[in-house]
């Protein structure tokens, strides 16, 4: 497939919104970024950053929290958005998602709180001990196209795959051939599958796209996010991301995912945590 620009990929089709008044945008989910029968959280995250971008004078996501509150669907969905603060350097807005049920109810499938800036307006000052993870080459990191063996399914529909160009390190693989390694770890090369360079949108996907950690903790099924905050760092260059996620805890039925995301000039470009439920088998 020939590589695409920013603005004309599948991506910004799927997460395009369309302003009926002021504050409040129209959207269709697409089926494209689902899994199982679920939107991902990640794509529902990017698209109300995009209408959050629209509604807010700053150009960028800083910080974005997003509350799941029921599972989203395909099709239309209307998004309202409120300016809560608008500042020299930084804005601060809420944003819902809503669908409508077969009855005619709305009904609300996640709330967001988002401060946006300018990423490069900030300074270059950089004091980290971060360290980008260490994942084999990209050539040596497996994709659909050479997973190992016939491991177990992932139960129901992920059409999400399709869009994403996804290269697992093997040692956070062993779920795919049916041994787990029991650490809550999953590292791989990123991008989108059209070619698209990643942009500070994006990463709000990017966060939340792998498989989960819980797949490495022996845990096939639907791991649906509760709450998700994600924290951009910088522009990312063009070219793959690294993206590393840990889990520490799994108790009482619920798992956090701390994620980075490294960019193709060893920049951390993106951060996040969320909590998320562990479906376990019974």
């Amino acid at each position: 497939m020939a590589l695409v620009t920013l603005g004309n990929s599948e991506f910004d089709r799927d997460t395009a919104v369309s302003r009926r008044a002021p504050g409040v945008y129209d959207a269709h989910l697409s089926a494209g970024w689902t899994i199982i029968q679920a939107v991902n959280g990640g794509y529902l995250l990017a698209l109300m950053g995009r209408a959050l971008g629209e509604a807010l004078p700053h150009p960028d996501p800083l910080s974005v929290t997003a509350h799941y509150l029921t599972a989203s669907v395909p099709g239309p969905a209307v998004i309202r958005t409120e300016v809560v603060r608008t500042g020299r350097t930084m804005s601060t807005g809420t944003a819902r998602l809503l669908q409508t049920d077969e009855d005619g109810n709305e009904i609300e499938r996640l709330r967001v709180l988002a401060s946006y800036g300018d990423l490069a307006a900030l300074p270059d000052d950089v004091r980290t001990t971060a360290k980008p993870p260490a994942i084999p080459p990209y050539e040596h990191c497996l994709g659909p196209d050479n997973a190992p063996g016939d491991g177990p399914a992932i139960p129901g529909s992920t059409a999400i795959t399709e869009r994403l160009s996804l290269r697992l390190d093997p040692a956070t693989a062993g779920w795919a051939v049916g041994a787990p390694s029991g650490k809550g770890e999953m590292r791989a090369w990123f991008g989108l599958a059209d070619g698209r360079d990643p942009d500070p949108l994006s990463l709000l996907l990017t966060v939340d796209a792998l498989p989960p950690t819980a797949f490495e903790m022996g845990l096939l099924g639907w791991v649906p996010t509760v709450e998700l905050t994600a924290h951009v760092r910088h522009r990312p260059a063009p070219g793959p991301l690294r993206v590393a996620i840990t889990t520490r805890n799994l108790a009482g039925g619920f798992l956090e995912e701390d994620a980075e995301v490294w960019d193709s000039q060893d920049r951390l470009v993106a951060q996040s945590r969320q909590l998320a439920r562990a479906v376990l088998q019974g």
